[in-house]
């Protein structure tokens, strides 16, 4: 893959973390690892610099649903300017001598929800309805719009009204399973990647080889602690196959989780005086695509367009029915489908190699990868085993 497509850092960029609170992981050479060994260490910036803190636990997840605002107040060892940081994490220039971004989830579980916006609804159920087939796609959007129209956005989940709403579909034939988690009472809640698995800032982020129909899915991603309380927020990429999950919802499993298809970053920012859950629900989220073919696509998700509260959505995941030990990170979905022709008319969007994705919004930075064959990009080889074996 040539790589024309370079990522600056600008004082706008770099100006998002100069206030607040914000907590992620670097993977820290010996030589600057406290530990005395190469390895991931959680880091701390605040006032645009970054630290280790050599007293707090050794996890992200640890330090959220712990005792967080005592570790994060105890001592600190200043250690990399933000901007080398940044810079070292870009993949075409990482220096493995010197510290760079991880996702900055850990032992969390990595959970996600699907179909929360009115217009990605519409698009999966278009995705079911062509069966995977992207030369399908546009007659039956068309069709399935004529006929329903391609504004549910007033429509509220589970309500008396979605249950009119879903007798109508029934009696025109336009049921659909994505229809029953877009408006009926349950929201759609998966595992979107396995613990220890997600790519951070700057990596190359993966697609099944296979693949002839696939996107980013850009969105606010919320850190939870063991106790349900949400913290903070970052942001992700729930890169996707529409091809794969348009034959089968069944195959989400494939559609989702495949080697650096869960991108997570750059850092978790921290709830403060600064930033709270207002912040999230009125967030914009803008994603940039842009191709070595010259093709470029920008659209912007809007969080208060979003049918379920985030904090309604983090509630279907931990409750007193089901518990992470650990916390866990929530995907909160995505309104953007990208449907713009990119090889010929009808054709919409499908990622091409090389391709890199801007994911940012005001209050959270910018989290920026590149598209490459998950065959073709490094290996995922740092499970939980070798975590514990670096930590003993």
């Amino acid at each position: 893959m040539s790589v024309d497509l370079p990522f600056s850092m600008n004082d706008d960029f770099l100006g998002t973390f100069s206030e607040g609170q914000w907590l992620g992981r670097c993977f820290v050479p010996e030589s600057q690892n406290f530990l005395g060994k190469a390895g991931p260490l959680p880091i701390y910036v605040t006032d645009g610099k970054v630290y280790f803190l050599p007293n707090a636990p050794r996890t992200t997840s640890e330090i959220i649903s712990g005792d967080m605002e005592s570790y994060l107040s105890g001592e600190k060892v200043e250690f990399s300017s933000l901007k080398e940081l940044f810079e070292n994490s870009l993949y075409y220039q990482q220096d493995e001598t010197k510290a760079y971004l991880l996702a900055p989830c850990d032992l969390q579980a990595v959970k996600a929800c699907g179909v929360t916006f009115a217009s990605s609804l519409i698009e999966r159920v278009i995705e079911e309805k062509a069966g995977g087939n992207p030369h399908a796609a546009e007659q039956i959007r068309k069709d399935l719009i004529g006929q329903i129209g391609d504004d549910l956005a007033d429509i509220e989940p589970g309500s008396k009204q979605s249950e009119v709403l879903k007798a109508k579909f029934q009696e025109l034939g336009l049921w659909s399973q994505y229809l029953e988690v877009g408006i009926g009472p349950d929201a759609e809640v998966f595992t979107k990647s396995q613990v220890l698995s997600s790519i951070g800032f700057g990596a190359k982020a993966g697609l099944h080889p296979t693949s002839s129909w696939n996107n980013p899915e850009p969105e606010v991603v919320l850190a939870v602690s063991n106790t349900g309380e949400v913290v903070g927020a970052t942001l992700g990429n729930d890169v996707n196959l529409r091809d794969v999950e348009g034959r089968s919802a069944l195959l989400l499993g494939k559609a989702k989780d495949q080697n650096g298809s869960c991108v997570v970053g750059p850092l978790i920012r921290l709830f403060d005086k600064t930033f709270s859950m207002s912040d999230v629900e009125s967030a914009e989220v803008q994603v940039r695509i842009s191709g070595e073919d010259k093709f470029e696509d920008v659209a912007v998700s809007n969080m208060a367009e979003i049918s379920r509260s985030p904090e309604n959505l983090a509630s279907q995941v931990l409750n007193d029915s089901h518990q992470y030990p650990d916390g866990f990170v929530l995907f909160l979905g995505t309104m953007f489908a990208p449907i713009t022709d990119r090889e010929g008319e009808g054709m919409g969007f499908t990622h091409k190699y090389g391709d890199r994705v801007e994911i940012s919004t005001k209050k959270l930075g910018c989290l920026v990868n590149w598209m490459d064959a998950s065959n073709n990009i490094p290996k995922w080889e740092f499970g939980i085993s070798q975590l514990f074996h670096y930590l003993r």
